[in-house]
């Protein structure tokens, strides 16, 4: 078993889709409006993401987050290169010999880990 899908209040729906399509492989032709204003949208291997949108998001716990792992340390390190270059906050970063990962936040400030681990 494993989790296939994550639902996050958002502010901006139109930003925060175009965020996670920008950076996190998220395919727009999957892209799907629910009657109640949700857009749900998939990535590569499946996983759903639904964005509902809310008058304002409220602060989360420090350590509430969700996260993205990737096939290797390189491919951490380009993603880590370009979510900076693209003036995305990084609030965290690790590179390690058994972990490279890394923390960034979302434009509502969800938290959102990339890593990589030698299996």
């Amino acid at each position: 078993m494993r989790v296939c899908h994550l639902g996050l209040p958002v502010a901006d729906q139109d930003r925060s889709l175009r965020f996670y399509l920008a950076h996190f492989g998220f395919d727009p032709d999957s892209a799907r409006r629910f009657p109640d204003g949700t857009v749900i949208v998939r990535d590569v291997e499946g996983f759903d993401l639904a964005l509902h949108p809310v008058s304002e998001v409220g602060p989360t716990p420090e350590f509430l987050h969700f996260g993205f792992r990737l096939g290797s340390a390189g491919e951490v390190r380009e993603l880590r290169a370009g979510v900076a270059g693209a003036g995305v906050p990084v609030i965290e970063d690790c590179d390690e010999p058994g972990l490279v990962s890394f923390k960034c936040t979302d434009p509502d400030g969800h938290r959102i880990e990339v890593y990589w681990e030698p299996s």
